[in-house]
């Protein structure tokens, strides 16, 4: 299966996050910090991959509800237009977090900064293997940029999960780190299977 070894880096990174969050004492709202980190990184392997498409389909894809054509002028449109919508929505998040959990010293923050390496580690292994995929076959431009947010809502809803739990001690941190991980490996299983599906070449 092509996503194993992602999924088992996947796996390893989120066993991570809360090995430093049980080691730093976190509780379980600022969870939400790496987990808004990890959204981030997956968006920007997202816009990546959108610009490192070799051939693509627009088959059922409409701008301005406009049928498009395989360009790369669109190719560079849709990248754009996903890094301002998935960018403005982080940004709104990010806001929420400083004003809701801002209370952080210099250990969270060295934390934070290891896991944010994790993450992109993790979500690069996964590119890697996309990519080649696509070069495969001619995915579709519009399956490629509506994913991510597939990806990332059931994420979030499980962290304003963790933020209304907003407990103290390791039990509800386990808690709820083992259910975004349940959520996220879940996903991502979803993602490669659609997105490899869709990068399969046709057959004649």
């Amino acid at each position: 299966m092509a996503s194993a070894p992602s999924t088992r880096s996947l796996l390893i990174v989120n066993a991570a996050t809360l090995a430093v969050a049980l080691g730093l004492d976190w509780p379980a709202a600022t969870l939400m910090w790496p987990y808004w980190i990890q959204s981030i990184v997956i968006g920007y392997f997202s816009r990546k991959r959108i610009l490192a498409l070799g051939r693509f389909s627009t088959a059922g894809f409409t701008m301005n509800d406009r049928p498009v054509s395989p360009t790369p002028a669109t190719q560079r449109s849709v990248a754009n237009f996903f890094a301002l919508h998935y960018g403005f929505f982080h940004f709104c998040y990010f806001v929420f977090l400083r004003q809701r959990f801002a209370q952080l010293d210099a250990w969270d923050w060295l934390g934070l900064a290891a896991l944010a390496i994790s993450f992109a580690w993790n979500h690069r292994f996964s590119y890697e293997q996309n990519v080649e995929a696509d070069r495969r076959g001619t995915p579709n431009i519009g399956t490629l940029m509506i994913l991510p947010y597939a990806r990332i809502l059931p994420m979030h809803f499980t962290i304003m999960l963790g933020s209304a739990l907003a407990g103290e001690g390791p039990a509800v941190v386990l808690i709820f780190g083992a259910l975004k991980t349940a959520a996220d490996v879940l996903m991502h299983l979803v993602e490669h299977r659609i997105l490899q599906r869709a990068a399969a070449p046709a057959t004649t």
